[in-house]
């Protein structure tokens, strides 16, 4: 479905109560396209910028952007410079950079986020923009060593760090007033989806207590996102009540039948890969029964959404509140 077939957020009409709402829901982008802010952005190069390495904040040097890998766990990264409009120097990606036209770039990732140094040497980049969050680390760092810009960018999971990441990429490739232009229009789209959203989610004690889960079943891994994980910015955006900073939570907290049963999530939130490595609701379900004793798992509300953009605050970042604002509050609203 393109975003001129879906039906404007303010032309729905919402659940009467979303948390009577049963069974699972997937939410998609209307448009998945990154429209860039402007054609062929003036540069002016070389530019010296602050890159967050293991011994704090290093004055790094960036002369070339000809070449570029963009690189982190959520694909923000990759999207701005897209964004901004220099998708072209692009000449590798990670996996969670999924936006069309990227699927052409090579791979320099492996299982689990691992870059691949002989990979990225290969292509040659004259500049690796990351955030520290795929590795390991010190992997990333010796790719100095072999002559390549390196510059560890700061990557606030949240809509505000959305807007700031914008400024900090294009500052990286001496674009400041092209940054200045795509944060003031993520900022202003998200705040005009925000304003939908508001009447289409209940208000007070009656909002959606939401918790998102984060899932890996191929590696056993299950995590609930607590603050400052991003989770929490997107539930906020949503309307909904963040339990994680209700109880407390921070960052990721491995999953347990406790902590589980004390969330009592209304809907709970996952990425469609993760809830695909777990076999689906069903076998959640029937693998971690305390899941089933919240009403969530009674009702079986899950939301998924895909990998690389439930969490990927960036150009698309209003258009992933609309997706997920859809899928909570108005599911059967169709086109």
């Amino acid at each position: 479905m393109t975003a001129s077939e879906q039906v404007p957020l303010s032309r729905i009409v919402p659940l009467a109560d979303p948390r009577d709402y049963e069974g699972p829901t997937t939410a998609v982008l209307g448009d998945d396209a990154i429209v860039p802010v402007a054609a062929d952005p003036p540069q002016s190069l070389p530019v010296t910028v602050p890159s967050r390495d293991a011994a704090g904040d290093v004055a790094t040097l960036v002369a070339d952007t000809s070449r570029v890998i963009a690189m982190d766990l959520s694909g923000s990264i990759a999207a701005t410079v897209r964004g901004l409009g220099f998708g072209d120097t692009l000449v590798g990606r990670d996996a969670s950079t999924i936006f069309p036209g990227s699927s052409e770039l090579p791979l320099i990732t492996g299982g689990g986020h691992t870059v691949n140094a002989e990979a990225v040497i290969a292509l040659a980049p004259t500049l690796v923009l990351t955030d520290g969050s795929v590795g390991p680390r010190d992997v990333v760092e010796q790719l100095r060593d072999v002559g390549i810009t390196v510059v560890f960018l700061q990557n606030e999971a949240s809509l505000d760090g959305a807007a700031q990441l914008a400024r900090d990429v294009a500052a990286v490739f001496g674009a400041p007033q092209t940054g200045d232009l795509l944060a003031t229009q993520i900022l202003a789209e998200v705040e005009a989806v925000r304003t939908e959203i508001a009447r289409l989610a209940p208000a007070g004690p009656d909002r959606l207590r939401i918790v998102f889960l984060y899932l890996r079943g191929t590696a056993g891994v299950y995590y609930l996102f607590g603050e400052d994980s991003g989770a929490d910015d997107l539930i906020a955006a949503l309307g909904g009540a963040d339990v994680a900073g209700e109880l407390g939570w921070r960052g990721m907290q491995p999953l347990t039948d406790e902590a589980m049963i004390a969330a009592d999530p209304d809907l709970i939130l996952v990425m469609t890969g993760g809830l695909d490595s777990v076999g689906g609701v069903d076998a959640l379900l029937a693998s971690k029964p305390a899941i089933g004793l919240t009403r969530a798992g009674q009702q079986r509300r899950f939301v998924d959404m895909a990998d690389g953009q439930v969490l990927s605050f960036g150009p698309r970042s209003a258009r992933v509140l609309e997706a997920l604002a859809r899928a909570i509050y108005a599911p059967t609203a169709g086109s």
